[in-house]
């Protein structure tokens, strides 16, 4: 490695808006090029004669690290590692370094919200009131939609890491009684409900899990069918743990109360994705957004230049593996 390493961040604009401190960060490099997105092709000549790479979401694969061989180090902009091939990294001595925990509290209270909406029909209301059906009401206020407390109410979680412990923390603090659930591929534990024994119980399931083999299509019509038609699923982990058909089709029969989320399979949506029909009634979807507030952003700054500071110093943190 270089004394004077040169950085190429190849999708600035997935994380600054314009709105965070980048100083610490420059500080790490000789030279620190941004580029608001990059193809595969203007990733491969951007990165020439660079040794550090950092990306969000650009594809760095087989193909690129063998086309710039100067590469020593990938800082993720976020936890996720999909869009990058380890084991091609890992065969061209290429270091990869994620961030870790940097949404929590910002997930976390997307997660509150979107369960908030869902309970008191806050999009339904909403609407209501911009269509002029309350101006037109012969009392002063209006119950059409079915609002439910969530005190006393069960919450479900798959994933109880640092953020499925900030959201049953959140969720305890409204009342609500909390169950684990088992996930697919792990030890069993015996705080922990297998899907069968935890879905039928639940009037609201999180999902706060990794996305592999284990939990591709985690929930799908099967669960569904396990859990009470006035139960809510919201999801802001990872799109294609819940399949995406099976929920369209539950919640136009009425099998569910309601669903929220923030994950799709895929990013930006296809057209014909079919959680993004019309005729699909109580379904919240926000654009992947859970994660971006500023606060969180700076913390993705602050831990990319943590883990590019290490690997200098010859003791790499947040390595994936």
């Amino acid at each position: 490695m270089s004394n004077s390493p040169r950085a190429v961040f190849l999708d600035h604009s997935s994380l600054d808006l314009g709105d965070l401190d980048l100083s610490n960060l420059k500080q790490c490099f000789a030279e620190l090029q941004l580029y608001p997105q990059s193809s595969k092709a203007e990733a491969i000549e951007r990165l020439q004669g660079a040794q550090v790479a950092i990306s969000n979401k650009v594809p760095l694969d087989a193909e690129v690290f063998a086309a710039c061989p100067d590469l020593k180090l990938v800082l993720v902009a976020a936890t996720g590692t999909n869009p990058f091939d380890l084991a091609a990294a890992r065969a061209h001595g290429v270091v990869v370094c994620n961030c870790q925990g940097y949404g929590t509290p910002s997930v976390a209270q997307h997660t509150l919200m979107l369960l908030l909406a869902l309970a008191t029909r806050l999009p339904d209301y909403q609407q209501d009131v911009r269509a002029g059906r309350w101006q037109q009401a012969r009392q002063f206020c209006l119950l059409d939609h079915p609002i439910i407390e969530l005190h006393g109410k069960t919450l479900g979680l798959l994933g109880h890491g640092e953020l499925g412990s900030a959201v049953a923390r959140l969720a305890e603090a409204f009342g609500m009684r909390v169950l684990l659930g088992q996930l697919p591929g792990r030890p069993p534990r015996a705080d922990r409900l297998p899907l069968d024994k935890l879905l039928p119980q639940v009037d609201a399931l999180t999902l706060h899990c990794p996305l592999n083999r284990d939990t591709l299509n985690l929930i799908g019509a099967r669960e569904l069918g396990l859990m009470k038609p006035t139960a809510f699923v919201i999801n802001t982990a990872r799109g294609g743990l819940v399949n995406e058909q099976a929920l369209a089709d539950a919640l136009r029969a009425g099998h569910l109360g309601g669903a929220a989320t923030d994950v799709l399979t895929h990013e930006p949506p296809r057209d014909d994705n079919p959680l993004l029909a019309a005729d699909i009634p109580r379904l919240i979807i926000t654009p992947h957004s859970a994660w971006g507030s500023r606060e969180a952003r700076q913390r993705i700054v602050a831990q990319i230049s943590e883990n590019a500071l290490a690997f200098f110093n010859g003791a790499a943190i947040r390595v994936v593996d």
